[in-house]
């Protein structure tokens, strides 16, 4: 009897009879195992030892096992950041060994690979080869794992005009992803009627503009199996709250004419049109802004431009309009007319124009541009200011004279559908002339001939008149010339004569010669309420003549006849007063020396001090009643000499006259 034991341990008889060979044909693996032959008979039985019968056999096809387990039409599926372990097993004795490949390049070896961190770029096919050793023999398999991730960021919300204008198309793009995300579009957490949810990257649902309330709210939910949760985006769909803005510009020098009309705001973004009078525009919209380009031409004064604006939530078209003008220029006088020597100002006001002028111009009376910038860098030789706003200009005439000043000033300005001036006229005035003037004292104040004092009177003010309209006084002095300087004149004028010069000239040059006078040299300016002046700095040797003339502002009076300063009158009470006064200083200060000189020196001249001071006794008498004078006269004699000139006493005074 032979019996068969398994790797469990479950015995088996396989075989009983009378043979002791026992034969196996078509082996196969489950007859591995322990096997042991046992003998019996009436008498006794035994059993032989065991012996092990191993069948090689293998590998069979692997089995491959993923968790996490997920399968798709595509095979085995994972999601990204999962960790992904794949197990291989093959039936085979002796045990298989496996290998494991990743499109076909080998990646690891063993029964278990795991992917602890799988990431997008592990999709692909992994292959398990199982080898057995013993026989040589293999066998392989292969799965498809696709690992699955989300799009990138959140969904991504737009609202779009369509159906010229009249709805809304909401666009709700999410792109990327594996598998494909689901979007759904809703509103107040509602799906909206056109709105399932669509295995897709992108989205779109068309809304009706007039059904569409103002500042609705619509949010596009995203969902994904990588993701636990879902993802959304919103968008708004709202109308512009202010109205169309128009607006006009030319270029540089108004050679084009660009009109420029927006509608800020909104969502969806409205568009904008143009349309003028002959078509211009007309279809060419364009979304929240447009600029109509136009050449500039005289015939567009007066014409209408309008822009039409259209959002798809408001059911009527918003207009604007332009009308172009060219400027009209305004003054407040057309004739201004000033006393020469004062400012004016000459005003221009823009009335009416569009587009804005660039700038309004003046021109000044001799048609040559005023430029402000030029006058300020010469301020030395400034004739003119200007003063300049956006719709008037100022043009400031400074320091006005009749001889350029007068005449026609012009204003201009311009746009690019045309341009016009206007005229004002300036008319410089010269004050009346003023009243005569005349000297009534013109003297030497000393007679060293330094100075001179003059004194004047106006024509009128004697017989109690005011003079007339004066300014100031001009005070003219001119030297007599020395006789070789005349004939060097002489000889200059007898050259211009030959030169042919005017004869009107030369007679004027001729009189001043003959009155051997230099020209009239002006020497002082003086105020208008002054009558006497004092005139310095003159050479004593020199002769003058003085003449003073009247001033109104600009205007000149006649200069009043030339006249010499006469010397001052000769006067001898004042040097006879004089020399008294020094002869008694004199004297004094003589008689003061010698009465010094006298009472100092009265012991050599007792007799010339008693007649002057008296005698010696009569100042012992007065003095008799002073003690202290009693006990200086005794030191005074115990010294051996004594004083004969005793001091005068306090009191008494002598006076020599």
């Amino acid at each position: 009897m032979w019996e068969h034991e398994t790797y469990n341990g479950l015995v088996s008889t396989i075989s009983q009879g009378n043979r002791r060979v026992f034969n196996m044909t078509e082996v196969n693996r489950n007859q591995t195992g322990w096997y042991r032959c046992g003998a019996r008979n009436q008498v006794n039985q035994e059993q032989s030892n065991r012996i092990w019968l191993d069948i090689i056999f293998g590998p069979d096809i692997p089995q491959i096992d993923v968790t996490p387990y997920s399968i798709t039409d595509r095979g085995y599926s994972a999601q990204e950041r999962q960790t992904v372990s794949l197990l291989c097993q093959a039936q085979s004795n002796p045990p298989s060994q496996y290998v494991w490949f990743y499109n076909n390049s080998q990646v690891y070896t063993g029964s278990q690979f795991t992917i602890p961190w799988i990431m997008r770029l592990n999709t692909g096919t992994y292959a398990c080869l199982a080898q057995n050793t013993y026989l040589n023999t293999r066998t392989r398999k292969t799965i498809s794992l696709t690992v699955f991730y989300p799009p990138d960021g959140s969904p991504s919300c737009s609202v779009l005009p369509a159906m010229n204008y009249s709805s809304l198309n909401l666009t709700c793009s999410w792109p990327g992803g594996l598998p494909s995300p689901s979007l759904r579009w809703t509103t107040n957490l509602l799906s909206l009627a056109q709105g399932g949810a669509w295995p897709a990257n992108n989205v779109s649902v068309l809304q009706s503009g007039s059904q569409t309330s103002n500042n609705s709210l619509f949010t596009c939910l995203g969902i994904h199996p990588a993701l636990n949760t879902s993802t959304q985006c919103t968008a708004r769909a709202w109308s512009p709250y202010s109205e169309p803005v128009c607006s006009a510009y030319a270029t540089g020098k108004n050679q084009y004419l660009l009109l420029s009309c927006s509608w800020e705001g909104g969502s969806p973004r409205s568009i904008v049109w143009w349309e003028g009078p002959k078509g211009e525009g007309r279809g060419q919209g364009v979304e929240t802004s447009n600029i109509l380009v136009l050449r500039s031409n005289s015939t567009q004064n007066g014409q209408a431009y309008t822009c039409y604006a259209k959002h798809p939530l408001d059911t009527h078209t918003r207009t604007c309009s332009l009308r172009l003008e060219a400027p009209v220029l305004l003054t407040q006088r057309s004739v201004v007319s000033v006393f020469e020597g004062s400012d004016v100002q000459l005003t221009c006001i823009l009335q009416a124009n569009y587009p804005p002028v660039n700038q309004i111009v003046w021109f000044n009376n001799r048609r040559q541009e005023v430029i402000q910038e030029v006058q300020e860098a010469l301020a030395t030789t400034r004739k003119y200011v200007l003063r300049r706003a956006a719709a008037w200009t100022n043009l400031t005439v400074l320091e006005t004279d009749g001889t350029t000043d007068n005449g026609q000033y012009w204003c201009s300005a311009s746009n690019a559908v045309g341009g016009t001036e206007i005229p004002v006229t300036l008319l410089v005035k010269r004050y009346p002339m003023p009243p005569n003037v005349t000297l009534v004292r013109l003297v030497y104040s000393s007679q060293q001939r330094r100075e001179v004092e003059l004194e004047w009177q106006m024509e009128g003010e004697g017989e109690g008149g005011e003079g007339g309209g004066l300014t100031g006084f001009i005070l003219e002095r001119r030297l007599e010339e020395a006789p070789g300087r005349r004939r060097g004149e002489e000889e200059k004028e007898k050259d211009r004569e030959e030169a042919g010069a005017d004869p009107a000239d030369q007679e004027e040059q001729r009189q001043e010669k003959r009155s051997s006078f230099s020209p009239w040299k002006q020497v002082a300016v003086l105020e208008a309420r002054e009558r006497v002046h004092t005139l310095g700095n003159m050479t004593p040797t020199d002769t003058y003549q003085i003449r003073i003339t009247a001033v109104n502002h600009r205007t000149l009076g006649h200069p009043s006849p030339p006249e010499t300063p006469a010397d001052p009158p000769f006067s001898a009470y004042p040097a006879v007063i004089g020399a008294a006064i020094g002869g008694m200083l004199i004297t004094t200060i003589a008689t003061v020396l010698l009465f010094m000189y006298i009472f100092r020196n009265c012991n050599n001249n007792p007799r010339l001090h008693d007649m002057l001071f008296g005698m010696q006794h009569s100042w012992s008498r007065e003095n008799i009643n002073l003690p202290d004078d009693e006990v200086m006269g005794g030191v005074d004699g115990e010294g051996g000499a004594t004083e004969h000139c005793p001091s005068p006493s306090p009191g008494h005074v002598h006076v020599l006259s």
